[in-house]
């Protein structure tokens, strides 16, 4: 069954169409990527999936049900997690008790929502900076926390908006590394926005190209990176 269903996703600002009928399909277990210049609607794509806006025309489904229309709430009920472009912890709060209170939303009772944050914890590589308050942390271990709280919440879709983006390419091959473990390791599925593409030609099965709220180009990495509107729009001739 497909997990994610896309189908004529649209969305407009008054005069402006952010995102114009947009279609694609997830496939569970799948690494799935959404690039494209600033301003393309990526992030409005993932609003949309996510609850915080209603397309205008279009339909969202995820395992089978409708989503359009939930809110971020009842979305993420179902499975879907998501991080934010600008990372946001709370800062008064140990590591620890941010991602504790991610799996809360699962978990029945404290001592299993503690029981899921460790867990996370060692699999972001941040369990040893588990007492340290989140306003402390360097921008790496930051990034890490934003997916370490999604994650905790036990996503069987996890969306990931530019957790590489700003990032020293040691910290890039490392979180590289974490999200393929954990997609490997656990099946699950990600969806991510990003414009480092060493790190998307590293993660991505399948990648959607916008451009203007539009999809240029759809594929695999080896043939999406080889589309002339996609080197003209986005990449530059220099990528090729």
């Amino acid at each position: 069954m497909t997990l994610l269903s896309v189908s004529g996703a649209t969305k407009r600002f008054r005069g402006l169409v952010a995102v114009d009928r947009v279609s694609f399909e997830i496939q569970p277990g799948e690494i799935y990527a959404v690039i494209g210049p600033n301003g393309a609607g990526k992030t409005t794509l993932f609003n949309m999936i996510a609850g915080v806006y209603q397309p205008d025309d279009g339909t969202i489904t995820f395992a089978g049900e409708r989503v359009d229309g939930l809110r971020p709430d009842q979305v993420a009920q179902r499975g879907i997690g998501r991080t934010f472009q600008i990372v946001r912890p709370f800062p008064a709060l140990t590591v620890e008790d941010n991602v504790v209170i991610g799996a809360m939303l699962r978990a029945p009772n404290m001592a299993a929502a503690h029981a899921r944050a460790e867990e996370v914890l060692r699999q972001l590589d941040l369990f040893d900076r588990r007492h340290l308050l989140a306003s402390s942390l360097t921008l790496p271990d930051r990034k890490r926390l934003e997916v370490a709280r999604a994650l905790a919440t036990n996503p069987r879709l996890l969306l990931l908006d530019e957790v590489i983006a700003g990032l020293r390419p040691t910290e890039t091959d490392r979180i590289v590394a974490i999200l393929r473990d954990l997609n490997r390791g656990t099946g699950l599925t990600i969806l991510l926005i990003e414009h480092v593409m060493r790190a998307v030609m590293a993660l991505a099965h399948r990648i959607l190209v916008l451009h203007h709220g539009a999809q240029i180009a759809e594929g695999t990495p080896q043939v999406v990176t080889r589309e002339p509107a996609v080197i003209e729009s986005y990449l530059g001739a220099e990528a090729v």
